[in-house]
């Protein structure tokens, strides 16, 4: 086996290109047969996703495991921080639930997490030919440089090059990588092998000039300059993606609140993907349009989102939607928020106490201390449609909705619930809408069938091997793996 080498992407701003380019590289080995895997030592962010090992990681580096070949790890990710409130999040290390804690005793914390953050890059070293390591935000963060685990503090740790990515799509590109490299200490500096300019429209020949000055101030070669590409669809991380412009085919209209603490948002690409769906996500201060079918997506904090809801008019206009012939789903958190009463008696998501649901759905939900993870399968109830999903929620719901339910799922437990009257559903399964049968049957019970076919699993894997055709043209690998190392390039 050859010796394991790694390289470490860091952004100059958040959505600099960082989870993507991972990816796109993580694709481009496995296509070239190195055994590759991702790493992000720490991580903040609310979609997230169910590990083979039954832990918690990232959105991101769940989709940069798939882009490698492999099956999603804790190690990919080994501190998750999932945010509750502005200053204070759900700690996750190696997938579980350690603790909730403030930004400032999370400072305090640091030390533990790095404790974790290196025996899991120490089992992923022993076990592949290449790790790739994703920063996060900014390594140029002033505030956050003491006990760094996320960026330059975790590179000097583990001694391991570095490269800049920059999105020239949001302008100031030049800037943004020579005041980043302008803000490190020498010994970061010195780690710095070059950049990759992300997100580039236009003529390549007008861009020609500023990437000689850059190399010339710098020092350092610019590896390649990422096309914008059109339409690639990636899971986000956090950002709510737009939906498709072009919707003059559109048969049906769903739309989704975004509310606050919405988490998993990416339940609901299936629906934004799809060429006959006019998909909305409704913001603060947007008024909800008529709509066939509304789907409130997952939450982090359910009873906070519960009166977000009702301060912005939704339930109101919910029961016009419902009274009028109207589909609702809830999932997950969305779910919880369709019965009768949400309890917290341990404060877990805020204070202790309890808030009435929207009671569309006959049960009651308790926020328990251990949260339920893991990869489901099962069958829809109606359409008979394979489901394939994953489950994170600390609520355990009763009541007897749950008698009607929406799944069955192939443990032999059932999932979620259907009202009597057929118009409201509800399940804890994410990736609910994922498996084609699945999303078909759901659009047919909102009022739709017969719909073209969409499989968001092959999307994902052919739009991953289109961002991988783009690196090997427009990135000069051979030069990269010299900078960094890669003697098997």
């Amino acid at each position: 086996m050859r010796a394991t080498s790694a390289l470490m992407v860091q952004g100059t701003t958040s959505d600099a290109g960082k989870s993507t380019l991972v990816a796109g590289l993580a694709r481009v080995l496995m296509r070239r047969g190195v055994r590759v895997a991702p790493f992000k030592p720490q991580n903040m962010a609310l979609n997230s996703a169910v590990t083979v090992d039954g832990g918690e990681i990232g959105r991101a580096q769940a989709l940069q495991a798939v882009a490698a070949g492999l099956a999603p790890h804790t190690d990919f990710n080994p501190v998750l921080l999932k945010p509750a409130t502005d200053v204070g999040a759900q700690v996750i290390i190696h997938g579980k639930v350690a603790a909730s804690l403030s930004a400032r005793d999370y400072h305090a914390y640091k030390p533990t997490a790095m404790a974790a953050v290196m025996a899991s890059w120490r089992r992923l070293v022993a076990a592949y030919e290449c790790v790739l390591i994703e920063g996060a935000g900014s390594p140029a963060e002033i505030n956050l440089r003491d006990r760094d685990i996320a960026n330059m503090g975790f590179a000097e740790a583990a001694d391991v090059p570095v490269i800049l990515v920059a999105d020239i799509d949001r302008g100031g590109v030049f800037a943004h990588l020579v005041g980043t490299l302008e803000l490190l200490s020498p010994t970061e500096q010195a780690r710095v092998k070059g950049f990759v300019i992300n997100r580039f429209r236009g003529d390549p020949a007008l861009l020609q000039s500023g990437l000689e000055w850059l190399e010339a101030r710098t020092g350092r070669p610019v590896f390649g300059v990422l096309p914008y590409l059109q339409g690639l669809f990636l899971d986000a991380e956090d950002t709510l993606a737009d939906a498709r412009a072009d919707k003059t085919a559109a048969r049906i209209k769903v739309i989704a609140p975004a509310y606050p603490r919405v988490s998993n948002h990416t339940d609901l690409d299936p629906l934004r993907l799809h060429p006959e769906v006019d998909f909305q996500w409704v913001g603060p201060g947007q008024a909800p349009p008529a709509a066939d079918l509304v789907v409130l997506p997952g939450s982090k904090s359910v009873q906070a989102d519960l009166a977000w809801l009702r301060a912005h008019g939704w339930e109101a206009y919910l029961q016009h939607h419902l009274r009028y012939g109207g589909k609702l789903i809830g999932i997950c958190g969305g779910f919880q928020m369709l019965g009768t009463a949400l309890h917290d008696p341990l404060g877990l998501e805020g204070r202790p106490g309890s808030a009435p649901g929207f009671a569309w759905l006959d049960m009651q939900t308790t926020l328990a201390g251990e949260k339920q993870l893991g990869n489901v399968a099962g069958r829809l109830r109606f359409g008979d449609a394979e489901v394939r999903g994953y489950e994170i929620h600390m609520g355990v719901s009763s009541g007897a909705a749950l008698e009607r339910p929406a799944l069955v799922l192939s443990d032999g437990r059932s999932d979620g619930a259907v009202s009597a009257d057929g118009q409201v559903l509800g399940s804890y399964v994410h990736g609910l809408l994922d498996s084609p049968g699945a999303l078909a049957a759901l659009l047919a019970w909102a009022g739709v069938a017969e719909l073209e076919t969409v499989d968001i699993a092959a999307r994902r894997q052919a739009d991953l091997d289109r961002l991988a055709d783009a690196i090997e043209v427009h990135v000069d690998m051979a030069k990269l793996g010299a900078a960094v190392g890669w003697s098997w390039i």
